[in-house]
């Protein structure tokens, strides 16, 4: 139960006090956008089984490898796409917080 409450926890909560915290001018965008990142999970669906409670999605999936954790830690650097990137990273946070309590 704690496990799912910090890993849901993470990908929910999150992304809405980083939103009301640091961006008080598009606060329902952002977050919005931030939430967005979840959409990542869409590479689950090449697995088989699609879930696993038992496995760690880190560097297992393709949108969840080091080299894309890497793009997206680079999205950071570009103001376009620095949103994005904070809830893609957020995402994979949530997953790492995850597989440290498989």
């Amino acid at each position: 139960m704690l496990r799912f409450l910090l890993h849901y926890g993470t990908h929910f909560i999150f992304p809405v006090l980083i939103g009301l915290i640091f961006f008080k001018n598009n606060q329902k965008r952002v977050i919005l956008i931030l939430l967005a990142g979840i959409l990542i999970d869409v590479d689950h669906v090449f697995a088989t089984p699609i879930f696993d409670p038992h496995r760690c999605s880190i560097n297992f999936h393709p949108l969840h490898s080091y080299w894309a954790i890497g793009i997206y830690a680079m999205g950071l650097l570009f103001k376009r796409s620095r949103i994005i990137a904070i809830g893609l990273l957020i995402h994979v946070l949530a997953d790492l917080v995850d597989c440290s309590l498989i």
